[in-house]
């Protein structure tokens, strides 16, 4: 349900004069959400709806669906020609010169530039600076409530006592010769989520060998991997209780599989380890002296570490990415490689801080979920893993 008052707020929290939310046939799910019609099916004409920092909003709508916004506060304008569009927008904005956009300039950030090049210039053309809405989204769809964070923590429970079950399931049947293969561990692990009440989007990735150099590897049934005795298994898995809201956990743990771990696996690690733990104590150093920290710079600390271990070629992904209600949701991202992200990390949001190196013959990935609470006391989850683990020891 749309918060008239909640937006208000966050717009003058960030010292814009409107959000000018925009639509075309389902292009900006963003504001489909925060409207409250993401449920509903999208029409055929644009429709436009300014909310003001103070005042009662507007809406203007096509004449053949002037009920599309009819649940919503204001007054309605009703447009058919394109004269009357160009009108109506400019109606909308008034004597606003600051406006929110679900816009991002040049190449910087796909998931908040939702509006076409064409509308954003033509509101420009108003006397109006479009500045991207990236935050206020965060503010609306990315924040977690105690409810949604006491959601985290039992599913941590679950997805963290995953490993044990699967490290376990891979040391029973690769003893004395034996083997096992990926999709077999992926199943272990998705009856633990049954038996734990999690649900998932898709299946874990267990990937031995030259596939855990892969990020984005997943084993399917006929050409997976099999675990053998001497190979080195990265696991990465993702869950969230089956009820209304719920909020992902997301991890991921290497193992070997073996009594000891080899020195070449155990001296990647740490500089993933390093690294892991250098974006995590940004974090903490940011919120308790109260300055502001972005995404990008997450990225930057972690990234730092392994540049200096000469292995930045070998660090192919984002530090990390936010969690909500969708493993990958729409708050800020820990990058400074993919895009540059400058949406802050705010508080009451969870993300993922995962770096990682990759060779083709393994690759080596430690990931923990942090979330930020309302009082900017930052919280890790999943639990820090501090070396590689021998499944047979």
């Amino acid at each position: 349900m749309f918060d008239l008052a909640s937006v208000q707020e966050s717009l003058r929290q960030f010292g814009v004069d409107g959000w000018l939310l925009y639509d075309f046939r389902g292009s900006n799910a963003p504001a489909r959400r925060l409207l409250g019609l993401d449920a509903k099916p999208p029409g055929s004409r644009r429709f436009f709806y300014m909310v003001p920092a103070e005042g009662e909003p507007k809406k203007l709508v096509h004449a053949i669906e002037s009920r599309a916004l009819e649940d919503l506060p204001g007054p309605r304008i009703v447009y058919s020609s394109w004269q009357a569009l160009q009108e109506g927008v400019a109606a909308l904005v008034g004597d606003a010169r600051r406006v929110a956009m679900e816009y991002a300039p040049e190449l910087s950030n796909p998931y908040v530039s939702r509006v076409d090049a064409g509308t954003v210039e033509f509101v420009r053309t108003l006397g109006v600076e479009v500045v991207p809405s990236g935050d206020l989204i965060q503010i609306h769809e990315s924040t977690w409530d105690d409810e949604q964070w006491a959601t985290h923590l039992a599913a941590d429970l679950v997805t963290t006592s995953a490993y044990d079950v699967a490290w376990a399931f891979i040391a029973d049947r690769t003893r004395e010769g034996g083997s096992v293969r990926e999709t077999e561990v992926q199943k272990v692990i998705l009856d633990h989520f049954e038996t734990g009440g999690l649900t998932t989007y898709s299946p874990p990735n267990v990937s031995v060998g030259p596939h855990s150099g892969d990020p984005h590897y997943e084993p399917t049934a006929g050409g997976d991997g099999e675990i053998r005795a001497g190979d080195f298994v990265l696991i990465d898995l993702w869950g969230k209780l089956k009820k209304p809201r719920s909020v992902y956990s997301d991890l991921t743990r290497v193992g070997f599989v073996g009594a000891t771990v080899p020195e070449k696996y155990e001296a990647i690690f740490r500089i993933v380890a390093d690294a892991r733990d250098a974006a995590i104590a940004l974090v903490r150093e940011r919120f308790a002296a109260g300055i502001p920290l972005r995404g990008f710079e997450v990225d930057d600390a972690a990234r730092a570490v392994i540049r200096r271990a000469g292995r930045e070629d070998r660090f192919t992904h984002r530090t990390g990415h936010n969690i909500g209600q969708e493993v990958h949701g729409d708050g800020a991202h820990m990058d400074n490689l993919e895009t540059h992200d400058e949406r802050l990390v705010l508080p009451r949001t969870c993300f993922s801080i995962e770096p990682g190196i990759y060779f083709e013959e393994f690759g080596v990935r430690s990931e923990v979920d942090v979330f930020v609470d309302a009082a900017g006391e930052v919280h890790v989850t999943g639990g820090l893993q501090k070396s590689v683990v021998p499944i047979l020891a």
